[in-house]
């Protein structure tokens, strides 16, 4: 009788880091975060898709390299108590290959007024 070897599985975070190496579902995943954190102001979650992303990319020591900040400040920044200077979530986004932006914010308001507008016509 051979004795079969017990399957533990994949661990999750090696599975989503395998899916954020392909850019472009990184961008979707941070966008995404960016939109969770926009409603609930969670940035422990907002940071961990951050350091997700970057451990995918090629880790936190080459990203630190090129955003121009030490591997340990970078590891506190995106820690789950990090609180990133704007300059330094900007540089992240930018050595990661992306840039921030701002939009129009649709308030219950401009909706209101949106609707009521194309009613009257």
């Amino acid at each position: 009788m051979t004795k079969r070897a017990k399957s533990y599985g994949v661990p999750i975070e090696k599975i989503h880091l395998g899916l954020l190496k392909d850019r472009k579902f990184a961008k979707v995943a941070l966008e995404v975060a960016l939109e969770e954190f926009e409603k609930d102001n969670d940035i422990e979650a907002l940071l961990n898709i951050v350091r997700l992303v970057a451990k995918a990319q090629g880790g936190l020591a080459k990203l630190a390299r090129k955003a121009s900040v030490s591997r340990q400040a970078l590891h506190e920044a995106l820690s789950s108590k990090g609180n990133p200077r704007i300059r330094t979530f900007q540089n992240v986004l930018g050595s990661l290959g992306l840039r921030m932006s701002v939009k129009q914010a649709k308030t219950k308001t401009l909706a209101v007024k949106e609707t009521t507008h194309r009613l009257s016509h």
